[in-house]
């Protein structure tokens, strides 16, 4: 067990504690929940900059890293779903999801080819990331009620979720020849 793996470990500890934030009945549960999922976005960045810097990337954290990031995001959308009850959010919300679980067994499989290095995690997928970390703290942060940054991160959301689209089709087009083959005759 190395930093780097702690704290993605402790990014998965921090999600019943953003939840739990969420539902307390306080007048700052929106802003701590919010505070929390940002310090756990931030170890998201901070645990996969200093594994490569310190040389001390495992397989335990490369397995961990992107389900922590995909449990955080999915817990995060689901409460958000719940509380604001909008195609605005509703809908990025199962583009996200979706997108995640088609990747996820795209890359699985395209590891049991051989080939999972043509869809390896791409720059695209960062800026995707970026808008949906910034999206969901500013949503976390405030009640399910019309206002400025509300708006924002509606729209930050849209925007992750038409960047989470285009990723995919990268991914699937990169597979696609692995896609479109004729079965082999046993």
């Amino acid at each position: 067990m190395n930093i780097p793996n702690l704290l993605t470990v402790l990014r998965v500890l921090l999600i019943p504690v953003f939840i739990l934030l969420f539902y307390l009945p306080f007048s700052g549960s929106h802003m701590a929940a919010s505070a929390v999922f940002a310090v756990a976005a931030i170890t998201d960045w901070f645990d996969g900059y200093l594994a490569r810097r310190w040389e001390q990337s495992t397989p335990f954290g490369a397995f961990l890293d992107p389900v922590a990031d995909k449990l955080m995001v999915a817990v995060a959308l689901v409460l958000l779903v719940e509380e604001h009850h909008t195609l605005w959010l509703t809908l990025p919300a199962a583009i996200i999801i979706g997108r995640e679980i088609v990747v996820s067994a795209l890359r699985e499989w395209m590891a049991e080819l051989g080939a999972r290095a043509q869809v390896a995690v791409s720059n695209l997928g960062k800026w995707k990331t970026a808008a949906q970390m910034l999206a969901l703290v500013i949503l976390l942060a405030n009640p399910p009620v019309l206002s400025f940054w509300v708006v924002v991160g509606f729209l930050l959301l849209i925007i992750a979720a038409a960047l989470t689209l285009w990723s995919m089709l990268h991914y699937l087009l990169a597979a696609w020849p692995h896609l479109s083959t004729e079965p082999k005759d046993k």
